[in-house]
């Protein structure tokens, strides 16, 4: 009950829009032919001072469609073993389903239009979940379809850094090298990344905003 009391939706944030962070892994580069491996959504929540942090994260493995590239290199970055009998994998279309339906639950919580896809190299995300989506015939992607907010502009800006390692070190928080890659732990840890920049902003901002309102008294 706090914790829904400390909650400010955030429709009036960016514009109608709501921050999802998402991270991919893949077969490769190319999203029209590789496959998509997994796939991980980070939903956000904003308090009444408008501090963002990590509220949930939904991860799926996905089969890779019939036909799809897998470079081997590709594959040995990520550790995905595609054919692994314990590896509980969904087929495209109900993975992106799943995400899909729970980003729309959130943006009807916070009061907004649109989603809008936060990613480290946010493109390569937002155009496998496109790509994806268009090949599997999934209707009603809630994310724009070509707008994003990338961390590797805001890691240089806060950090000076663009590696989402080195952001992450750089902020102060912690990095597990045996976890990355995995689209889960990427995918917090750009979530971290993004809360850490947006919320030091709004430290920023709030003395000037109590300044400007004291002047107007």
């Amino acid at each position: 009950m706090t914790d829904e009391l400390n909650f400010r939706p955030m429709g009036n944030r960016f514009r109608g829009f709501l921050p999802v962070v998402v991270d991919v892994e893949t077969g490769g580069f190319n999203p029209k032919t590789d496959a998509l491996l997994q796939i991980a959504a980070v939903f956000l929540r904003m308090d009444k001072d408008g501090f963002i942090q990590r509220d949930r994260t939904l991860s799926c493995h996905v089969q890779p469609f019939e036909g799809a590239n897998m470079d081997p290199k590709s594959l040995e970055v990520n550790g995905i073993n595609p054919w692994h009998p314990l590896r509980i994998a969904l087929p495209e279309d109900e993975a992106l389903q799943r995400v899909f339906r729970e980003v729309r639950q959130d943006i009807k919580r916070n009061h907004c239009t649109r989603a809008i896809l936060v990613g480290h190299n946010a493109g390569f995300d937002l155009a496998f979940v496109n790509a994806t989506a268009e090949r599997a015939q999934v209707k009603r992607n809630p994310f724009h379809p070509f707008s994003n907010l990338d961390t590797v502009t805001l890691s240089a800006l806060a950090y000076g850094q663009t590696v989402l390692a080195k952001a992450v070190k750089e902020a102060g928080l912690p990095w597990d090298n045996s976890e990355a890659h995995s689209a889960t732990y990427d995918a917090e840890k750009t979530a971290d990344i993004f809360c850490d920049v947006m919320n030091r902003w709004n430290r920023q901002i709030l003395p000037l905003e109590a300044s400007a309102m004291d002047k107007a008294l």
